[in-house]
């Protein structure tokens, strides 16, 4: 795994940054996955997906944090890997996220938490397109690839801090936007943070839109935020 990655990330061309290129390398390598994402999490709404191998993902990546649950979340909260070989099974676990995921191709999922003994710093989810879990052998290397990933954002941070600034990693979808419209509306209506997160992902799970999208809607000023006020 650790030469498919290193080899991936000396394609001829290619400018992914090294959570894109272990997201590529999965795909390119599993036979049983069809696209993998990862992402860096810092809890409920914190979270920055650094590398996804296609828009499709990305799009379920951005699901996943709008309802807050699925298997990604729930890998991240417990440290260890959750594997769903059907997500139509999974509906009563994660009502908000299975359904959505179902409708837009996404059958199976596997969630692995990038740890390094008790520091928790993201996950490595990796999806199907038709019902079935992950073989011994790519089981086996889909634990090593988030270890691996791990490292690497360890070794990134370390880096940063060594030479005095901040980590700021490129992500391929940010998530930047809604902390700022959460901080406008806290700071509009006199609430906390963390309400005021509630009621952004709450107006976008009932109107079936990305909190992203209203997010962005709240910093242009199309929506007003007195009717976030309940």
């Amino acid at each position: 795994m650790w030469r498919a990655i290193a080899a991936g990330a000396e394609v001829a061309g290619r400018r992914d940054g090294w959570a894109q290129t272990v997201c590529l390398t999965c795909v390119e390598t599993f036979d049983q996955v069809d696209a993998a994402t990862l992402a860096l999490r810092g809890g409920p709404h914190a979270e920055e997906v650094l590398g996804a191998s296609d828009s499709w993902v990305a799009d379920l990546a951005e699901l996943q944090y709008t309802v807050g649950e699925g298997p990604g979340v729930e890998a991240f909260t417990l440290g260890s890997p959750i594997l769903v070989p059907d997500l139509s099974v999974a509906q009563v676990r994660w009502p908000g996220f299975a359904q959505s995921a179902l409708a837009k191709g996404a059958v199976a999922m596997f969630a692995f938490p990038l740890q390094l003994g008790a520091i928790r710093l993201g996950t490595l989810e990796l999806f199907r397109r038709s019902t079935g879990g992950l073989p011994a052998d790519e089981l086996r290397d889909a634990t090593l690839a988030a270890d691996l990933g791990a490292a690497a954002l360890l070794r990134h941070a370390r880096k940063a801090e060594g030479e005095g600034h901040e980590f700021s990693p490129d992500p391929v979808r940010s998530f930047q936007d809604v902390n700022v419209a959460t901080g406008m509306l806290a700071a509009q209506l006199h609430i906390g943070l963390d309400d005021a997160f509630i009621r952004l992902r709450a107006h976008a799970y009932g109107r079936n839109r990305s909190i992203l999208h209203v997010a962005r809607d709240v910093l242009e000023r199309r929506i007003v935020l007195d009717e976030l006020a309940e």
